[in-house]
Order: C-alpha cells, then sequence, then structure tokens
C-alpha cells in the first residue's frame, strides 16, 4: 500500500509514502480535528519552458502574491509536468507528481513509481484524474 488518501479531494489527490511507513496517527480525543483545506495546481503540460517555469515561480514569490494566502490556514500544492519535478522549488507551495504508477519497480517505461517519488521527497500525487481514464482507459 503506497498511497494514503488525504483531504475532501481524496478520490483525486493522495499523499505518499514509502512501502512499510504507518499511516497519520489518529487525534487521542474522540473529536475530529478540523482539516486543513488544501488547494491543487496542476499544470499540465504548461508551461512550454523552463524560463517560463521560472518566471511563474517568481511571480508567485513576490511578496504582493504571497499575501494572498496564509499557510497555516490552506496548504497549497502544485503539480508541474514530470520533466521538472525536481527544478521545481518554491516556498509555500508543495510539489507533486501528476500521476503515479500502480506497478512498483520493474519494465514499465515512462512510469513513476510511489518509491521514486517519495525518494524525491515529494508527498502528493494526483490519481483518477479524467484525462487518464478516459484517453489511457485507467
Amino acid at each position: 500500500d503506497f498511497v494514503s488518501s488525504h483531504s475532501r479531494l481524496s478520490k483525486f489527490v493522495f499523499t505518499l509514502r514509502a512501502p512499510g511507513a504507518t499511516s497519520a496517527v489518529a487525534p487521542s480525543s474522540t473529536k475530529a480535528m478540523p482539516r486543513q483545506p488544501i488547494v491543487g495546481g496542476n499544470w499540465k503540460c504548461n508551461p512550454a519552458s523552463m524560463k517560463d517555469v521560472r518566471s511563474l515561480l517568481r511571480a508567485w514569490s513576490a511578496p504582493d502574491s504571497r499575501s494572498s494566502w496564509d499557510e497555516d490556514k490552506v496548504q497549497v500544492v502544485i503539480f508541474p509536468p514530470a520533466l521538472w519535478l525536481t527544478d521545481v522549488k518554491s516556498d509555500g507551495m508543495a510539489i507533486g507528481a501528476q500521476n503515479v504508477s500502480k506497478t512498483g519497480s520493474g519494465a514499465f517505461t515512462g512510469e513513476w513509481t510511489a518509491e521514486a517519488l517519495v525518494d524525491l521527497g515529494l508527498k502528493w500525487t494526483i490519481v483518477g484524474h479524467s484525462e487518464r481514464r478516459t484517453k489511457y482507459g485507467e
């Protein structure tokens, strides 16, 4: 079991955990803790170049744009194309993968395993995306 559901978006956005890792610890009280809202931005295959990616990240990091959300009240996750996963860094925003393989390591060209994504330091991925279902029959 490589993924655990998280948030109201649990059908689509999952947190990753390494094999053998335990899930999050339940609160000790019987009262449910309020969930922190999550805003996820799927970049799909955009922008067209790393230069444009850097420009976009600089714009989001500008002081006037950072004041548009409170990190204690909402978690922001961005999902760039796989090509740029290791290059995209942004203060205040988590980085996630747009897809994760349903298999473990093996001869699956172009797939990203949960273990590999965790090894990259990623904690988020999108699964069950409508494009993956309609175009690839997943």
